[in-house]
């Protein structure tokens, strides 16, 4: 959608994005949700409310297709890192890099101690007409910071 006169030139599309994690090979992930980050809140005696100078921890999912076979075994790896004895070089970092229409890097986001919590397999049915199957995998991350 483009509203004449407001946007700026040269935007960011939503799908002109890599996740890049350091010490796996370069996965792709079709959709990944909005990183929410939040500062923790403290209720004053004044019954106002004031930062409290830290940052929530930051959770996001992401959809990979289950046909990527090399990438989907390089994330089971690392979902099992966390898996008890817990690995040292569970928390990773991540680049995640959006590009603009002309391919010019607008906003780089580093993610600090990023693992894996969770993953979902895809959801079966016969009755489907053959649409794609996806991994849904769900991220914790420590922080975030914009350049």
């Amino acid at each position: 959608m483009t509203i004449k006169g407001t946007l700026q030139p040269d935007h960011i599309p939503v799908n002109k994005y890599s996740f890049a994690v350091v010490g796996l090979i370069p996965l792709l992930f079709t959709q990944i949700s909005g990183l929410e980050e939040e500062l923790d809140v403290v209720d004053l005696p004044d019954r106002t409310r004031a930062s409290g100078g830290n940052t929530q921890p930051v959770e996001f999912t992401v959809m990979q297709p289950a046909w990527h076979t090399a990438e989907v075994l390089a994330m089971e790896v690392w979902f099992e890192e966390g898996k008890d004895p817990v690995s040292s070089t569970m928390k990773k970092p991540v680049i995640l890099t959006l590009t603009s229409g002309t391919g010019g890097i607008k906003r780089l986001l580093t993610l600090n101690g990023v693992w894996p919590s969770k993953r979902k397999t895809p959801d079966l049915d016969m009755d489907n007409e053959g649409e794609g199957a996806f991994y849904e995998w769900t991220f914790q991350c420590d922080s975030v910071i914009s350049v």
